[in-house]
């Protein structure tokens, strides 16, 4: 991403802000939402590595807006049980048995979360 917040702070030809003067996440979050308004596909790979709980949630208001705008599709590899829960998303999983459709209730991940948040203690217990 720094290459391409470079690029386009050396091409300017639009109302980009200066991506270098702000967090990794918060160039991200400015990115897409200047080209939100531009119908198109948007592969996105693990997006939530440059963001916070509340940037994963910002960006998962702005991925709904652009798919409910029409025009556009999302395709979304994620670890981010927040950002799997685009409303009517096709889930697909991926694991050792290769790749299976899922609903987001039953993910790995999301089923992993919920055990963590519910006993943090049981996993320092584990690794001691």
């Amino acid at each position: 991403m720094h290459g391409f917040f470079t690029y386009l702070e050396d091409n300017a030809g639009g109302n980009d802000p200066v991506f270098h003067e702000r967090s990794h996440g918060e160039s991200f979050l400015d990115l897409v939402g200047a080209r939100s308004r531009y119908p198109g596909l948007w592969i996105l790979d693990e997006p939530e590595s440059a963001l916070s709980f509340t940037g994963s949630l910002a960006l998962l208001s702005d991925l709904r807006d652009i798919v409910a705008a029409g025009g556009s599709q999302v395709i979304l590899s994620t670890h981010s049980p927040i950002l799997a829960s685009i409303p009517g998303a096709e889930i697909y999983e991926v694991g050792p048995w290769g790749y299976r459709r899922c609903v987001w209730e039953d993910l790995d991940l999301v089923r992993n979360w919920r055990s963590f948040l519910d006993d943090p203690e049981r996993y320092f217990r584990h690794f001691r």
